[in-house]
């Protein structure tokens, strides 16, 4: 008969597995990790390199770019522009986010800013540029030249919109994974499979849209080309993941949630664009599909598709990238015990 903390260690063995531990230990470093993100890319937000155009006569110009030039930590990015006209297209541009429009016949000043591109961004500008002005004993005046639509008071339906569509990306790589093998048996499957998720990712996409747009009046802009910037940011996070799971098994999962969950989120530019955030998050947000969605979302929404090529371009590399990794593991032959089993007649 075996002694009662044996047979409690046999007991814990048989109910917790070795692979099981090491799966609880991953979901708690993925915990920790997701806080760590969260708080170390939104808790602090202050401008680095926040560009500003000035608008002045040639002798007063180069004093204001000099006082712009030297707020600490390299907040400001100056720049200068011809006119106010000028300024405000590269505004629309989303090539800077404000300019400082100097009056050389009065001491009010303007500051142009657009509230779509982010609040918190053009606030800062604000900010910055009402203490300088404070010093000069001048005042300055705000214009939002690109603002907000009404039901998107805080600037977030473009963010919340693309999350849920990264969302149902990876949540239906994951279903058709673990409903059916993580990896596809044949090229045929993994065919089928990529189709079921083109449709899913044209619906979600469509619907996404409709709801965000015509129903809900959150977001302004074309609803065929919202509809395929969904459809493609659903079919990007949902190709990547069916390849991680290709790769990894069930663990494919876990790395596809701190991919586009643990650091997509957060680096997006959706609570603050990427002049409010700290240096990792900034370097990455552009990169991933999550920032990549909601920059040519807000694009389409608000600036009329300006610099809409790059974004597009990262999700398509995503994309391409899901679909040509899971085609070769599924070509490479079984690997795990996570392959799809083909029933035989």
């Amino acid at each position: 008969m075996a002694a009662p903390g044996q047979g409690f260690v046999a007991e814990l063995k048989g109910a917790v597995t070795p692979r099981a531990a090491l799966m609880v230990i991953a979901v708690l470093l993925l915990q920790l990790g997701f806080i760590t993100s969260y708080v170390g890319a939104l808790h602090k937000p202050a401008p680095h390199n926040l560009s500003i155009a000035v608008v002045a006569p040639p002798q007063v110009a180069p004093k204001l770019v000099g006082a712009l030039q030297s707020v600490p930590n390299d907040a400001v990015k100056p720049v200068t522009a011809p006119d106010a006209e000028t300024a405000t297209q590269q505004i629309k541009d989303q090539k800077i986010y404000a300019a400082l429009v100097f009056n050389p016949a009065g001491t009010e000043d303007t500051l142009l800013t657009a509230g779509a591109r982010g609040t918190s961004a053009a606030k800062a500008a604000e900010s910055i540029t009402s203490a300088l002005e404070k010093t000069q004993g001048r005042t300055v005046k705000v214009e939002d030249v690109v603002p907000l639509a009404k039901g998107d008071t805080n600037g977030l339906s473009a963010f919340y919109l693309v999350i849920g569509w990264c969302v149902g990306g990876y949540l239906v790589a994951s279903i058709l994974g673990i409903s059916a093998g993580s990896k596809p048996a044949n090229v045929h499957r993994l065919l089928i499979r990529l189709g079921a998720l083109a449709l899913y990712s044209v619906a979600a996409g469509v619907f996404g849209t409709l709801i965000a747009g015509p129903i809900l009046d959150a977001l302004p802009g074309s609803i065929p080309s919202l509809s395929a910037v969904g459809a493609l940011v659903v079919f990007t996070v949902g190709a990547f993941t069916m390849a991680l799971q290709c790769l990894f098994d069930i663990i494919g999962i876990g790395i596809a949630v701190l991919v586009f969950v643990v650091l997509g989120n957060p680096s997006a530019g959706g609570v603050y664009p990427a002049p409010m955030m700290p240096p990792f998050w900034r370097a990455i947000g552009s990169w991933i599909p999550n920032g990549a969605g909601t920059a040519a979302t807000k694009s389409i929404a608000y600036f009329d598709a300006t610099n809409l090529a790059m974004p597009l371009l990262v999700l398509v590399v995503w994309a391409v990238a899901g679909v040509a990794v899971a085609l070769l593991a599924v070509l490479r032959g079984p690997r795990s015990g996570g392959r799809e089993l083909v029933q035989e007649a």
